[in-house]
């Protein structure tokens, strides 16, 4: 007795498809289709089968003149199984229109179960809240909505906004969103995303949120970072609106990352040439510089140099009187000219004097004063030192 020959695998799928074809239409399908004929009144479809459905124009959806295009593939529901009107006797009854409403509603289900986020369409603001399109309409309780500052819901409509399905009831046609829960929860992703991918030395692009006093705030994707205004620059910066403005999108290097915080510390030093590595040429000792006056301390005083970075002229180097204040000498903002006398590039410290400035100039003020003295009468004893000395000696006898 010969074994039972097994039909190829692909001959399996059309018997397959050729039963299926074969099933009787019920109301309720939805079923795929292409469209062979667009009239006034409604499109013909061919369902497969041998069987043809008709879609009535209201049923369309929209102008099926302007939208249907023969050959198109089009997904149906079915309203009845065979068709009593005249012109399409025979015929299943046809809508795309509920087909796309079923098609929604599997697509809000399968969101609500799966807690995606969308993308939807503000339609309208509506008493409580805010409609917006999900294929379906949607509800956004205005307690749910993050309103900007100055922003009232009328400023949603026509806007895309990303929201949460939080509650469905597919009786009563209510789909229920929250636009704040979808952006604490898109913010808590990025933010782990970001985290993910944050390490010290890392070169990463924000954007300044907030400026304070002390620094600036800086999102890197979901989460903050804290650039101090002691990491704007290699010199002195006395406020963060001097480097930085909100809205502003930087380059930072992170620099320390606290995982239990999280706290992030960023900086700009990495990313801007450093001055002190040619202090020692820019400023050699002996030079003469100029510089402004920044801020006066109880040991002296310190002047920005025109690389950017700061000397400091002691209290002994300010003057060559004895027991002075700095600020009966120099006050904030004031042009100086002193002297290198000491570098050092790796203490980041470079000594100025305007003491030994002053000296050099009362020097240099006594040498063009004596210059400026005409010269004694020359006598013969200048020139005969003894002929003078006796000539003396005998006038005093």
């Amino acid at each position: 007795m010969s074994e039972p020959t097994v039909a190829p695998m692909e001959e399996r799928d059309e018997l397959v498809e050729a039963l299926a074809a074969l099933q009787p239409v019920r109301t309720g399908d939805i079923l795929k289709g292409r469209i062979v004929q667009v009239r006034e009144d409604g499109v013909m479809v061919d369902i497969g089968g041998k069987a043809e459905g008709f879609i009535p124009a209201i049923e369309w959806g929209g102008n099926p003149l302007e939208e249907a295009k023969v050959g198109d593939e089009v997904e149906v529901y079915v309203l009845r199984p065979e068709s009593k009107a005249e012109e399409t006797e025979g015929m299943v009854l046809l809508s795309k229109r509920r087909a796309d409403y079923e098609r929604a509603w599997k697509r809000v289900q399968e969101a609500y179960e799966n807690g995606e986020i969308l993308q939807v369409m503000v339609k309208d603001r509506i008493k409580g809240g805010l409609l917006v399109d999900l294929g379906v309409d949607g509800f956004v309780p205005a307690s749910q909505v993050a309103i900007p500052p100055g922003w009232r819901l009328e400023h949603f409509i026509g806007r895309t906004i990303k929201v949460k399905i939080i509650e469905i009831d597919r009786d009563r046609r209510r789909v229920l969103c929250s636009n704040k829960v979808a952006l604490e929860e898109d913010r808590e992703r990025r933010r782990q995303e970001t985290l993910s991918k944050l390490y010290e030395g890392a070169i990463v692009e924000g954007v300044v949120r907030r400026i304070t006093d002390f620094g600036a705030f800086v999102d890197l994707g979901g989460i903050d970072g804290l650039l101090h205004v002691s990491e704007m620059g290699w010199t002195r910066v006395n406020h963060p609106s001097e480097v930085v403005r909100e809205g502003q999108r930087i380059q930072v290097a992170v620099i320390k990352i606290d995982p239990e915080g999280p706290r992030i510390s960023l900086s700009l030093k990495p990313l801007l040439p450093d001055p002190w590595r040619t202090a020692d040429k820019d400023y050699p000792v002996g030079a003469k510089v100029k510089g402004t006056v920044t801020r006066i301390v109880p040991f002296g005083v310190f002047v920005r140099l025109p690389t950017g970075i700061e000397g400091v002229i002691p209290n002994n180097e300010l003057s060559t009187r004895r027991n002075v204040r700095a600020e009966d000498i120099v006050k904030v903002g004031q042009e100086v000219e002193a002297k290198v006398y000491q570098v050092e590039p790796d203490k980041r410290r470079i000594l100025l004097s305007i003491r030994q400035v002053t000296q050099e100039q009362e020097r240099q003020q006594l040498r063009e004063y004596m210059q400026r003295q005409p010269s004694p009468p020359i006598t013969l004893g200048d020139v005969f030192p003894k002929l003078g000395q006796t000539e003396r000696e005998s006038g005093s006898a």
